[in-house]
């Protein structure tokens, strides 16, 4: 198999913790494989590339093993709050892990399954995906990675031929598997099973094994962890506000302690400063709205602080805690001027700037995606009306970060919005014409590099 030697550096450090973290599995026997997406972009990363289709398919799509790294699938064991609701009943239920490598940058990337067959987990469910649903998980991770929000990425998306009936969407409805790529799929749902079975040796492995793997940190200190897990959480939520994008579904069993985002099922990117606006139907409280959102990943958090002490005093898990709010002060300005383009001034300065262009964005109900296109760089277009003053007296002494010399500032904003996704599926369902996705997914990769930071955009 000709994978490339200089990036293909097989992992399995998971096979240290599995005997209490994961169940050995078997994918699914699919009537059909047709490769859909492959995203050679991010598989140059891990030396995947140079597969040829066929070779594709026969590790993502039927899961043969990769040489050198897990020697099968694991389905991994959790339990989590669903809607602040606990459930021990959960687990992998239509997915699993099944390989991992070290990245050209150093760390150590995951492969996991979505749509890959039923698990011990499935409970009732069918274990399958739908091939819209991976559609919806391309566009998301495409637009959130060009957004510099922390995200798991799409390597994979293959159709399956299975016709597949769900309540919330025309059925019967074609199936698909995909692979995504990420740091790492531990959950804070892990810790919470083993705090709920009292298992203090496999809370004690696995703190050692998050932070020796997705922090670099040698120490097997459970403080150490929800330190560094609070401040990655807050950076991801500082982000998603920045972003203008809502995750729909923040359970515990769904927040990664790498702070990265995954798992997209009900998503939608805001089209206006709305703070009650929700990407699920079925969230009808509010709970995760747009605004809600750094209060649902703290309160996630907190589950974390509250599962490790099964082996750790409550007092400095509380002061780890409380370095979630800090965190997320800071971060939400830095992920404001990214994406505004201008590089900080300082403490006092960069607060007021990004306190007075949230109240303008949300006074003005002006597109997010539109404002943020128009103002990169540092200049308030004179056509804004006189919501927009202020910031354009407090936004003259900001250096960009970066001209505005790519092609991309020649056209219009690149938006995610619900309609459009829905346009971008219509033609693939009525008459199984791609164009609109990969062109979408084009268009999205140019906008990234535009917004990158020169040095990662060079």
């Amino acid at each position: 198999m000709p994978l490339s030697p200089q990036a293909y550096r097989p992992a399995r450090p998971l096979t240290e913790i599995a005997d209490f973290l994961a169940d050995p599995v078997e994918a699914a026997d699919f009537p059909q494989t047709i490769i859909r997406f492959r995203n050679d972009r991010a598989a140059a990363e891990i030396g995947l590339e140079t597969l040829s289709d066929d070779e594709w398919v026969t590790h993502l799509g039927r899961f043969s093993p990769l040489p050198d790294t897990l020697p099968g699938p694991m389905a991994l064991r959790y339990h989590g709050h669903q809607f602040r609701q606990y459930n021990s009943d959960l687990g992998d239920g239509r997915g699993f892990t099944f390989a991992q490598m070290v990245a050209s940058d150093g760390r150590l990337l995951e492969l996991g399954t979505k749509g890959s067959g039923q698990t011990p987990y499935s409970r009732f469910g069918d274990g399958r995906l739908t091939l819209k649903g991976g559609v919806r998980e391309i566009l998301a991770t495409e637009m959130l990675e060009a957004l510099n929000v922390p995200t798991s990425r799409t390597l994979s998306l293959i159709e399956t031929g299975e016709a597949l009936h769900r309540g919330d969407e025309p059925s019967p409805t074609r199936s698909a598997v995909m692979v995504r790529m990420s740091h790492g799929h531990i959950r804070i749902g892990s810790f919470q099973r083993l705090a709920f079975e009292r298992d203090e040796a496999g809370m004690r492995r696995l703190v050692a094994y998050v932070l020796r793997h997705f922090y670099g940190d040698e120490s097997d200190d459970p403080v150490r962890m929800m330190t560094l897990v609070a401040q990655r959480t807050a950076t991801l939520a500082a982000r998603y506000m920045a972003a203008g994008f809502v995750h729909g579904v923040l359970n515990s069993d769904n927040i990664n302690v790498t702070g990265e985002s995954f798992d997209y099922g009900p998503w939608r990117f805001a089209p206006v400063w709305d703070p009650e606006f929700t990407a699920a139907y079925f969230d009808q409280a509010g709970l995760y709205a747009l605004a809600r959102q750094p209060e649902a990943i703290q309160w996630d958090v907190m589950q974390l602080a509250s599962s490790l002490r099964l082996i750790a005093e409550s007092d400095p898990l509380i002061a780890a805690l409380e370095g979630f709010a800090t965190a997320y002060q800071a971060e939400i300005v830095t992920a404001i001027l990214w994406r505004l383009g201008l590089n900080p001034r300082g403490g006092t300065e960069d607060r007021a700037l990004v306190q007075t262009f949230e109240r303008a964005l949300r006074t003005s109900q002006a597109g997010i995606d539109r404002v943020y296109f128009d103002l990169f760089g540092g200049q308030v277009p004179d056509h804004y009306n006189e919501t927009w003053n202020e910031l354009r007296d407090l936004i003259e002494p900001y250096a960009p970060r970066r001209a505005r010399d790519h092609a991309y500032w020649q056209g219009e904003p690149e938006s995610m919005l619900i309609d459009e996704v829905e346009a971008i599926w219509a033609p693939i369902a009525e008459r199984d014409d791609w164009t609109m996705l990969y062109d979408k997914v084009e268009r999205v990769r140019a906008m990234g590099a535009a917004l990158a930071d020169p040095d990662a955009a060079a």
